[in-house]
């Protein structure tokens, strides 16, 4: 795992959302063992500590659980993981959203430029092909 960070945001909530897109893609799946800190730690090229510190967020959050001893796990609640993915898609939306608006375009043209491209026909220029 392999990872450039944004100094805009926090390291550990970037990690946090990568370990998140990998469970949602089902790269990591339900029952999984993540690596342990140490070894996320020297793959990801971070401080221990920063590692730690999202394990125990993610724990926080419900994502993994820790079994003491033996390592940290995802989550077996498909209800969670289906939660997530729900709480990622809303993210870009608003900012794909936000971004559309700060350029100028109305509600319908966002409809119209997304009912093209999801049926395949790319076309931003609003023109009717």
């Amino acid at each position: 795992m392999d990872a450039e960070f944004d100094d805009k945001l926090p390291i550990y909530i970037q990690i946090m959302n990568i370990i998140k897109r990998d469970i949602v893609m089902k790269k990591l799946k339900e029952g999984d063992k993540l690596p342990s800190v140490r070894e996320m730690s020297a793959s990801l090229k971070v401080n221990p500590n920063t590692m730690q510190r999202v394990y125990q967020e993610l724990e926080r959050e419900g994502i993994t659980t820790t079994q003491r001893g033996i390592g940290t796990f995802v989550t077996c609640n498909e209800k969670m993981i289906s939660n997530i993915k729900i709480e990622m898609a809303k993210e870009i939306i608003e900012t794909f959203i936000g971004g559309m608006k700060n350029l100028g375009f109305e509600e319908n043209e966002i409809i119209q430029i997304i009912e093209k491209n999801v049926k395949g026909g790319g076309d931003l220029h609003g023109s009717n092909s």
